[in-house]
């Protein structure tokens, strides 16, 4: 019993297969989507369009990736192996790309829940993005999107 326990606490929480980095950010990034306790149509296809051009992905992909980051985000209550990969495998304008995609996803469905903020501030300073450059990726994102808080 004692082995299994060591064998289990000894394996590696999230993949770190070619694929380990995204599906990373997809779990992130539906973590994001559903903190507000819906995951609705416009911030999957929100999801979808940012995995795909991140990763030069098809559509089916796209889709298969996004259903296995839902799939692991019910069975996971954990942000740390998520965020540790990408501080492993991110330079640090990349993990600021990943605060602005997250920040894509909570001004998805129109509202910025306070449960989305709190979010991107923790996931911020678990990937080593300050203060300054998540409020600042924060406003470039409904610029870029024409949409104005």
């Amino acid at each position: 019993m004692l082995d299994k326990i060591i064998k289990f606490l000894s394996e590696p929480s999230a993949p770190e297969s070619r694929d380990g980095l995204q599906t990373a950010v997809a779990v992130l990034l539906v973590e994001a989507a559903r903190m507000d306790s819906h995951f609705d149509d416009a911030e999957r296809r929100v999801i979808e369009r940012l995995l795909a051009q991140k990763f030069q992905l098809s559509p089916e992909q796209t889709r298969d990736l996004v259903q296995k980051a839902v799939a692991i985000d019910e069975r996971s209550n954990q942000l740390y192996p998520f965020t540790r990969t990408a501080v492993e495998r991110m330079t640090a304008a990349q993990r600021i790309g990943l605060i602005e995609m997250l920040w894509e996803v909570a001004y998805a469905d129109g509202v910025l829940d306070p449960d989305e903020d709190a979010l991107l501030r923790r996931i911020a300073g678990l990937i080593y993005v300050s203060d300054v450059d998540r409020a600042a990726a924060r406003i470039r994102v409904p610029d870029r999107l024409g949409k104005r808080e």
